[in-house]
């Protein structure tokens, strides 16, 4: 894993085929837990090409110098995506 917090990506890669394609990220807490959102695409086999963009929340502790996964939030959707934020929207204004 990663000593930096700005290190931290979801880009996956096997065999020399990438996989999981981070398009982006944003860090919302830095420190001895770090909570960080990223958009990214995975690769399809069957289509051979990405697919839609999807979104995770990640949470990472850091432990013994290195940033651990904890747990994470999946966004399977742009629409889900909308919600979560109507939703965020209501409940801070």
């Amino acid at each position: 894993m990663a000593s930096d917090v700005n290190d931290i990506t979801i880009t996956y890669e096997e065999d020399g085929q990438l996989l999981v394609k981070e398009l982006d990220k944003e860090i919302l807490t830095k420190g001895a837990w770090a909570t960080i959102v990223f958009r990214y695409q995975n690769w399809s086999k069957a289509k051979s090409e990405f697919g839609k963009e999807m979104f995770t929340i990640r949470r990472y502790q850091k432990r013994d110098g290195e940033y651990l996964p904890k747990s994470k939030f999946n966004i399977s959707s742009i629409d889900q995506a909308k919600k979560v934020i109507a939703t965020l929207e209501k409940w801070v204004n």
